[in-house]
């Protein structure tokens, strides 16, 4: 049986930066880390650029690019966790049993199916998750026409500008009424929805897929439910995700629609952090339980869990149910905190241009920042964030933070 003082199961964004601020810390230690992936860790993140040949796989990989220097990782692929040991603090997998003093649980998540889809099985359907999925969705898209995506979630919209600037035809389907429904309301979502209109993508919005026609294995139409069929190549499924706890079964370990951890990162056990879309952690500005499948938040619980497993005692500052950065159509937007304010008494200030749109929301006291909404200008959108989830007095500069033109200077004055 090997043995590591560290043990961190998951090469994703909680894994490595754990991994990273334990070695940092301890350059001496030893730091091992399973990933059930056949390749060596890469941002997730940058997969579309793959979809399109715009980056290959050297171009997205973790490890030796920003701050994941640290180059003597044992770093194990195709290593998949089967089951856990808390009496002999083992884990065990298809390459045999590790031993740990200290482990970590980032084993992440994985889609999440709709049940009417889950028994097909034919080419051409993906659930965009990992490279191998974006590897072999971009081999097919080489004879594609038409794409069909199932849900209007970032990662879908991303993959669907990918897959449009290739020159294929690209429908989305939207359960709900409306697109980005998790990230903001109706009408904050004027400015997006225009640049994904623009792009030539096709939107169908209060629809469901309920089946996927096939011939000779090959995806052939998706059928909704009142009973269109839109003839296609590929079946994109973009439905949200869930944890992977599955191996964790009679463990000991507590879970709750995902690991369960305290503001240290530690499970219910004694030496066993978990961190990531596993970890059930808190909002800071509900103090509500909550998982985020959110790269950003994946790394900054990553960090603290690896200073708690060295002893450093570290409290996690915790998740925000909503803390989204990234752009569509070459918009870069910021979606973060409470943004859902109908029928709330949320005190909420909008501002809109033809080209920028601003949702700033405080409390019913009008004293803390409670969420933010940012479109095309996202100036010291990390203001905001810092805002919101340290729970600051800002009636000082309130009025600043309504007009957008805060920075960091005028931070001095809620100490003041």
């Amino acid at each position: 049986m090997k043995h590591s003082s560290y043990l961190i199961i998951g090469g994703s964004a909680a894994g490595i930066a754990c991994a990273q601020r334990i070695k940092e810390t301890m350059p001496s230690c030893d730091v091992t880390v399973l990933t059930d992936e056949p390749h060596l860790p890469y941002f997730r993140p940058l997969i579309t650029y793959i979809i399109n040949r715009k980056k290959d796989v050297s171009d997205i990989a973790m490890i030796g690019r920003g701050p994941y220097t640290c180059g003597d990782l044992n770093i194990i692929t195709d290593c998949k966790a089967k089951s856990l040991s808390i009496d002999q603090k083992t884990v065990s997998t298809n390459k045999g049993d590790f031993g740990y003093d200290k482990l970590l649980i980032a084993t992440g998540s994985s889609p999440n199916i709709p049940e009417e889809l889950k028994d097909i099985r034919c080419d051409g359907i993906f659930a965009l998750r990992k490279l191998a999925d974006a590897q072999r969705m971009s081999q097919m898209l080489i004879n594609a026409r038409h794409v069909v995506m199932l849900g209007g979630g970032l990662v879908n919209l991303k993959t669907a500008f990918a897959i449009i600037e290739m020159g294929i035809k690209v429908t989305m389907i939207v359960q709900s009424l409306e697109i980005l429904s998790q990230l903001m309301e109706p009408d904050d979502t004027s400015l997006l929805k225009n640049a994904i209109l623009n792009s030539g993508i096709n939107v169908i919005t209060g629809k469901k897929a309920i089946g996927v026609i096939s011939n000779n294995n090959s995806v052939k139409a998706v059928v909704l439910d009142d009973s269109k069929e839109i003839p296609c190549d590929i079946v994109c499924i973009g439905k949200g995700v869930k944890p992977n706890v599955e191996f964790l079964d009679n463990s000991g370990i507590y879970i709750d629609k995902g690991v369960v951890v305290d503001r240290y990162t530690q499970t219910n056990i004694a030496d066993v952090y978990s961190a990531g879309d596993i970890a059930v952690t808190f909002n800071p500005i509900t103090g509500q339980r909550i998982t985020t499948a959110l790269w950003t938040n994946a790394v900054e619980m990553g960090r603290c869990a690896g200073l708690n497993m060295i002893g450093i005692k570290t409290l996690y500052a915790g998740t925000f149910g909503i803390m989204n950065a990234t752009q569509i159509g070459g918009i870069p937007f910021v979606s973060m905190g409470c943004v859902h304010t109908k029928d709330t008494d949320y005190e909420v200030y909008t501002h809109k241009t033809d080209a920028s749109y601003r949702k700033i929301v405080f409390n019913k006291y009008g004293t803390r920042l409670i969420g933010a909404i940012l479109i095309a200008d996202i100036t010291n959108a990390g203001i905001y964030r810092y805002l919101i989830r340290e729970g600051k007095d800002i009636t000082k500069i309130k009025g600043l933070l309504i007009n957008h033109c805060i920075h960091y200077g005028h931070l001095m004055q809620l100490n003041g």
